[in-house]
């Protein structure tokens, strides 16, 4: 029985598209999307990127783009890939290719014409289904019968296709997050325990990036459970290993509940303890940007708040610390109450307590004190380590006032302390 994904994927109803298509399937050429975007639209998931693979060599492909008035640009020309911007869309084209030689983290390819040899180079089945242009899915690999029971698997052997790049032991639970349903596939299982070693050989830019879209699923909890299991967790991310992953699954159930956007670095820190010195030692290892390391930092740094805190204290340390935070603090100790709540009447309490606070901490504005050292100066204060002591002295007395003394209130407290 053929499958068809026309009806079910617009965008393959582009005109862009099918000129670009067309362009590239001329005389004896063939063309047809691949991978994702078929993926996605027979599982019914948004497609974000159409990629498509043809016969042509790179430079036929940039001829025959320039040819149509589109723009080709040689991303990846070396590996046989060029993007071309048809209707203001890129589309990632790739030529034909066949593994020559493989060393665990890159493939030196040849450029061929059969399309088998070229699925059966790709991981797992369901990434290498092909669409023509009138949408007819073509399955080489039994990806349509996976993708129907909601299953990852390799495509061949499983070890084989791990020691080809060894990324493909995290992308087996980011796409088992994503995509599969039930219990990971067995074989493929077996060989990201007995190979996981060989996480040891990428670069940390392409760990981290892969665990980040791991976590960024609707739900990672079974895929890091089976993760631990295989002992890959320890390997990718060793500070995961005594802390434990049980925070996750309430952490997910409180998102869906309360309608927070899944957000991959809270569930990092879910499943990592809040220890500052090696939260910097991950942030190092795993070349985080400096906004990641700075929030995780935060987080670690910032004391847990207690859910009977009032609004004004919580305020105060609002001003004096990181509001990110004590935020993904306080969305932690929510997510874990609430777990607790269920047997417990006081993690009730406590969750109430939480919510409370967290609403509260969304909405705090950071209020900015009304002094500078120019209006001391303006008193008479000479400048030096004493204006700059009063200056502190009154910030603090603001603060626990609960930023309440207006500017002129302040001016007066200064003039006085000016005179001692």
């Amino acid at each position: 029985m053929s499958v068809s994904i026309s009806g079910r994927a617009n965008w393959l109803a582009d005109k862009h598209l099918q000129r670009l298509l067309a362009a590239l399937a001329e005389g004896s050429e063939e063309a047809r999307i691949a991978g994702g975007a078929v993926r996605n639209t027979l599982m019914g998931q948004p497609v974000a990127d159409v990629d498509i693979a043809t016969t042509c060599l790179p430079q036929e492909i940039i001829r025959r783009a320039e040819a149509e008035g589109f723009k080709p640009v040689p991303t990846g020309i070396e590996h046989g890939t060029v993007t071309v911007v048809a209707g203001g869309k890129p589309y990632e084209i790739t030529t034909l290719r066949a593994d020559v030689e493989t060393d665990g983290r890159r493939a030196k390819v040849s450029f061929g014409r059969d399309w088998k040899l070229d699925a059966e180079r790709r991981d797992f089945t369901i990434n290498a289904l092909y669409a023509e242009a009138d949408g007819r899915v073509v399955d080489l690999v039994g990806g349509i019968a996976d993708i129907e029971a909601r299953r990852l698997r390799f495509i061949g052997d499983a070890e084989a296709r791990i020691r080809e790049d060894y990324l493909r032991i995290l992308r087996f639970f980011r796409f088992f997050a994503w995509y599969g349903e039930g219990r990971p596939d067995a074989e493929g299982l077996k060989a990201c325990a007995r190979l996981k070693e060989g996480l040891a050989q990428l670069s940390a830019e392409r760990i981290w990036a892969e665990l980040k879209k791991l976590l960024s699923a609707s739900d990672p909890s079974r895929a890091l459970l089976w993760m631990r299991q295989a002992g890959v967790l320890s390997a990718a991310l060793p500070e995961s290993e005594k802390w434990g992953i049980d925070a996750i699954h309430g952490l997910t159930k409180a998102e869906k509940d309360l309608g927070w956007a899944a957000d991959p670095m809270l569930r990092l820190e879910a499943i990592v303890p809040p220890d500052a010195a090696r939260m910097k030692t991950l942030a190092e290892r795993l070349r985080f940007s400096t906004a990641e390391s700075d929030r995780l930092r935060h987080w670690a740094l910032a004391t847990a708040v207690e859910p009977k805190v009032t609004e004004a204290e919580l305020a105060k340390r609002l001003y004096r610390g990181d509001r990110q935070g004590l935020v993904d603090r306080l969305r932690l100790s929510l997510a874990g109450a609430r777990v607790r709540a269920v047997e417990d009447n006081n993690a009730l309490l406590e969750a109430g307590g939480f919510s409370r606070l967290l609403a509260f901490a969304l909405k705090w504005e950071k209020p900015v004190f009304p002094l500078k050292g120019a209006d001391l100066t303006a008193l008479g204060a000479t400048p030096g380590p004493k204006l700059g002591e009063i200056l502190n002295n009154l910030e603090t007395e603001w603060i626990e006032a609960g930023f309440a003394p207006d500017r002129g209130a302040l001016l007066e407290r200064a003039a006085k302390a000016l005179e001692t």
